[in-house]
């Protein structure tokens, strides 16, 4: 046999397969992002089912991708087997975050702060992960407090327990 056993293959042989493979492994490291993230993110805007005081119920999507309710300012993400739920400002200068589909990632318009669909953040003006909210599972929804903030720096086990587990 040649180094191409499949004439539609573009990849010539086992060392060209691992350089391809290790680059695209190099790409996903330089974003923050997982590979996990190589399926892009399915976002779409969405509203709340109901709305009571600071209490925001939001129906739990079947899978990962992200929901942006900007009458509640609130950014609802599946990614990894968690459900988190972000204050849709920067936490920078508080400007609207954008979804950069190329990227797969969270950008500020302004400053283009960069953050993993986690909230983690990754570069920019910023200096520390997107604004998570106080989130709780309810049967088949999540409420979303929309008056409990938790700052990345500010209390470091609030933010990380600010999920719901899938």
């Amino acid at each position: 046999m040649s180094g191409r056993e499949c004439g539609a293959c573009p990849i010539e042989g086992r060392r060209e397969f691992l350089r391809a493979a290790a680059s695209l492994l190099a790409t996903f490291a330089g974003l923050g992002a997982s590979p996990a993230v190589a399926e892009a993110l399915a976002i779409r805007p969405g509203s709340a089912l109901r709305v009571r005081g600071g209490n925001a119920t939001y129906p739990i999507p079947d899978a990962d991708g992200a929901m942006i309710d900007r009458q509640e300012q609130v950014i609802l993400v599946r990614f990894d087997g968690n459900l988190y739920a972000f204050n849709l400002s920067c936490p920078h200068q508080n400007t609207a975050l954008k979804w950069e589909a190329k990227d797969q990632r969270f950008q500020c318009p302004k400053h283009k702060s960069r953050y993993q669909p986690d909230g983690t953040f990754i570069s920019g003006r910023a200096t520390r992960g997107m604004d998570r909210l106080a989130i709780r599972r309810a049967g088949e929804t999540v409420v979303v407090d929309v008056d409990v903030m938790f700052e990345e720096d500010k209390d470091p086990a609030g933010w990380a327990a600010a999920k719901v587990t899938l």
